[in-house]
């Protein structure tokens, strides 16, 4: 189980496969610095999806900006 400020039913191999697929994103795109690290930013999506909350919601959950959550 990962944990947010929720349970997320899902295992730890499932968060590495994502996490992979957003850094290679990331080194597609040319991507600089970003405040989250891949797996923060994984896990961040993973629990929008699950919970639905809003960006404000989830900027302070995981201690970003609310633009930044959204982003």
């Amino acid at each position: 189980m990962l944990f947010y400020r929720c349970s997320l039913p899902l295992s730890r191999s499932t968060l590495n496969y994502l996490t992979g697929l957003v850094r290679r994103e990331r080194v597609k795109l040319g991507s600089k610095g970003r405040v989250l690290a891949a797996g923060q930013q994984t896990l961040m999506t993973l629990a929008y999806l699950k919970k639905g909350e809003t960006f404000a919601q989830l900027g302070s959950g995981f201690g970003v900006g609310t633009t930044t959550a959204w982003r």
